[in-house]
């Protein structure tokens, strides 16, 4: 499939051999396996094992796996690793074995998680607006192939702009001033990088529309940046 979608890919352009493909897929678990348990941390091991079960699942074609070709399994690994494993994980781990403070799951931590949900699912939706062409020739039924490019498209557009419109609500209303600010300007400033991105994208062309969607997994990566600056001005406010 990555030959037809992405061509450029190290395995799908021949830059990778399948060899040296498969001794990186071996080696990573492991290093990430040996950290969890150096570490003696059970939150970051569990969520370690919980991204290998699921990447597996999502990847491995077997009977009852092969997720990539479900729309729906798609978005449940995506939510599941990038709204719930990795902040709940990443967050009860520090806060217990690195902080060593209780283990309690705040009101910034709950809103973070829910914040990773909307840009997981938007992500798990547009990311086969590139790929329909290859997705029809495997027989795969994407929503981008039951709805159309552009309704799928505006669709995850629209739900992003609604979720930063929320998430500066819930900013205004904070009582750290800190955080408010943060909040407020932070998603305001990402909202508008998102409209000026989305109304330059061509998505007739799949390069335009890849390359878009690449850049809303920069604005993932930004949240995780942001929300954590939030919760430990929180912390620090309340120690």
């Amino acid at each position: 499939i990555d030959k037809e979608n992405k061509p450029d890919l190290p395995l799908a352009s021949g830059e990778f051999s399948p060899t040296l493909g498969t001794a990186i897929v071996a080696i990573s678990p492991i290093t990430s396996f040996a950290m969890g348990i150096m570490f003696k941390s059970p939150p970051l091991l569990y969520s370690i094992l919980t991204v290998f079960l699921l990447a597996t699942a999502y990847s491995l074609h077997l009977p009852f796996l092969r997720w990539k070709k479900s729309a729906v399994l798609t978005s449940v690994c995506i939510i599941s690793v990038r709204a719930l494993v990795i902040p709940l994980g990443f967050f009860l781990h520090m806060q217990k074995y690195v902080l060593g403070r209780p283990a309690i799951i705040t009101k910034p931590v709950m809103f973070a998680v829910a914040f990773m949900a909307i840009i997981s699912t938007v992500i798990a939706v547009i990311k086969d607006i590139p790929d329909v062409d290859g997705d029809e020739a495997f027989g795969l039924q994407s929503l981008t192939i039951r709805l159309g490019k552009e309704k799928v498209f505006w669709l995850g557009v629209s739900t992003l702009l609604m979720a930063y419109g929320t998430a500066v609500i819930v900013g205004a209303s904070s009582t750290l001033m800190s955080n408010k600010i943060i909040t407020v300007l932070g998603h305001c400033i990402l909202a508008s990088i998102l409209w000026t991105r989305a109304r330059t994208v061509v998505i007739s062309e799949p390069a335009s529309t890849l390359s878009f969607y690449l850049f809303v997994w920069k604005l993932l990566y930004a949240e995780y940046l942001l929300d954590p600056i939030c919760t430990l001005k929180r912390c620090i406010s309340n120690w």
